[in-house]
């Protein structure tokens, strides 16, 4: 439910928040051996500092498009997945999932393509944060038209699996995401989208896609390679900005945007998760 101001809401308010911040997925690349997206940005603090009386600006990246060329065809490299903020804090959207097309850099960077000359991953913590936002892509592979494979998108915690030749062209895992526990119950986002393989596809977890599918919304997941048929839905997952502090303090003053709000979900704590974009005030 959206808190706005009255009677308890931000007459006692907080000088520090926790926070996550989540940027959108990469997008799947294209139709043969298609690498995963690369996870957006994850960014979390558990002490962040902040004025009474000032609307935060909120935004959730929504996550990138797969790759698709002109004649409808999914060739090509995946889209990058876009920025979510938190006042100061900015989360990058994952790089895009490599094909016949240099994969794209990001939050994490998206897996290498199945083509010669495109199976280097894209570079996660793009540009760089401290702690790292996110990892690198893994390799794609071409030793043959007929062993192609792409990389696994690179995830919070880990780099994208690499692609090989093995079994008819086998794709790399999503690289893992990371567990947090700021809602009261530990849900693992951002995780890099699965590479696809003429033979085997890789797999993916975390909120990432497995070949031809999307990442998962407001996980931050990036979208699975794209393999063999025209048109998957392998978009990246929205992003998601979620924000928490003690109950000894008062609710915020006011939000813009809806964010769904919890004092029961984490005892003790105030959470609002934003889904969509808007504004905080405490």
């Amino acid at each position: 439910m959206q808190i706005l101001a009255g009677v308890g809401a931000g007459a006692n308010p907080p000088s520090a928040v926790e926070y996550l911040v989540i940027a959108g997925g990469g997008g799947g690349g294209g139709y043969a051996g298609g690498a995963g997206g690369g996870a957006g940005g994850y960014r979390s603090s558990a002490s962040f500092a902040v004025a009474s009386g000032t609307a935060l600006t909120v935004t959730v990246g929504s996550g990138g498009a797969r790759a698709a060329s002109a004649s409808g065809g999914d060739t090509g490299a995946g889209s990058v997945g876009n920025n979510s903020v938190f006042s100061s804090i900015t989360s990058n959207g994952g790089g895009g999932g490599g094909d016949n097309a240099s994969p794209g850099t990001g939050g994490s960077g998206g897996g290498g393509g199945g083509y010669a000359g495109f199976t280097t991953g894209g570079a996660g913590n793009t540009p760089s944060t401290s702690p790292s936002q996110g990892n690198n892509g893994g390799t794609g592979s071409t030793d043959s038209t007929s062993y192609r494979a792409g990389g696994g998108g690179g995830g919070a915690t880990a780099v994208g699996g690499n692609a090989s030749a093995a079994a008819g062209g086998t794709g790399g895992n999503g690289g893992t995401g990371t567990a947090s526990s700021i809602t009261g119950v530990s849900v693992t986002r951002g995780g890099g989208g699965a590479g696809a393989g003429y033979g085997v596809n890789g797999t993916a977890s975390g909120g990432g896609g497995v070949a031809s599918t999307p990442g998962t919304a407001n996980t931050g997941g990036g979208g699975g390679g794209n393999n063999l048929t025209f048109n998957n839905n392998s978009n990246g997952g929205s992003g998601v900005v979620i924000i928490a502090y003690s109950t000894a303090f008062d609710v915020a003053a006011a939000t813009t945007g809806s964010p769904t709000y919890s004092s029961s979900s984490r005892s003790g704590f105030h959470v609002y998760t934003f889904t969509g974009s808007g504004t905080i005030t405490f």
